[in-house]
């Protein structure tokens, strides 16, 4: 692969392969559609900026195959969280590359540089362009200690039930990558039945100085609920307030514990 200079700081030329980028675009439809069963509530919404990348990735790689060298990344217009979209385009790369087949160990190795160079158009902007339109990497809500922890954890935006911060295990609890997480609706993680009452404790968090304990389950991303026992406590910025969730198994006791009770919908205020 022979290195060229482009305007995200290089660009390379590569053997073309039309027949795997005409594979790719016939079977789009198929990969996002296994896309969206592994990623369940996690997948992106179709006028979503995160499903714009991922058609605009999908064009440059299949460009480049077909051509034998990538083009610059088009990116005009696009505000994307880099981490979110990452990790999607990890996750549709690794879901094409399970319906290739035979063919899935060299669609790999093709669309391994091309999203390294997409990821450097992510972070990068064209001469001139006004800081205020470039792409940042977004700062994470809470310190990175929490990576550390066994426990799975998760920051919610109290007044909107989104996901603003997770680590490793909260994402292997629910099935997904981590940084895929980012902005995304808790709801759609919690059964139907159980909705209410977490609107009825994020309320409580937002209005209370008091840590609390309840039992819940959540679903991952293929449907099956988890049984959790769960501890929240408020954190507060100058912009708003975060519910800061761990949860672990139930039979796993906390060694502080303050006043428990059950996540059920007959009791959605309820307050410890």
């Amino acid at each position: 692969m022979d290195s060229l200079p482009g305007t995200t700081g290089y660009t390379f030329a590569m053997e073309s392969n039309p027949a795997l980028a005409r594979w790719l675009l016939g079977q789009r439809n198929a990969i996002e559609e296994q896309l969206a069963l592994r990623l369940g509530p996690a997948a992106p919404r179709a006028s979503g900026p995160e499903a714009e990348t991922l058609r605009r990735f999908r064009t440059f790689a299949t460009t480049a195959l077909m051509r034998g060298q990538a083009p610059t990344p088009a990116l005009e217009g696009l505000r994307p969280d880099e981490r979110r979209v990452m990790a999607l385009l990890t996750a549709w790369r690794e879901t094409a590359t399970e319906l290739a087949g035979h063919q899935g160990e060299e669609l790999a190795r093709r669309l391994s540089p091309l999203l390294i160079e997409f990821r450097l158009g992510l972070r990068t902007s064209a001469p001139g362009k006004p800081d205020s339109t470039r792409t940042r990497i977004p700062r994470r809500a809470v310190a990175g200690a929490i990576d550390r922890i066994p426990d799975a954890f998760l920051a919610i935006d109290v007044s909107a039930a989104t996901i603003v911060d997770a680590n490793p295990a909260a994402g292997a609890l629910l099935g997904v990558e981590r940084d895929s997480l980012f902005g995304l609706d808790l709801m759609g993680f919690v059964p139907s039945s159980q909705r209410e009452a977490w609107w009825g404790q994020l309320d409580s968090l937002a209005e209370s100085e008091n840590d609390i304990a309840f039992d819940t389950s959540l679903n991952d991303a293929g449907g099956d609920p988890h049984p959790l026992a769960a501890r929240a406590r408020a954190f507060r910025t100058r912009s708003r307030t975060l519910a800061l969730l761990t949860l672990r198994s139930p039979g796993k006791a906390w060694e502080d514990k303050p006043h428990s009770h059950t996540l059920s919908p007959h009791h959605p205020q309820e307050t410890p």
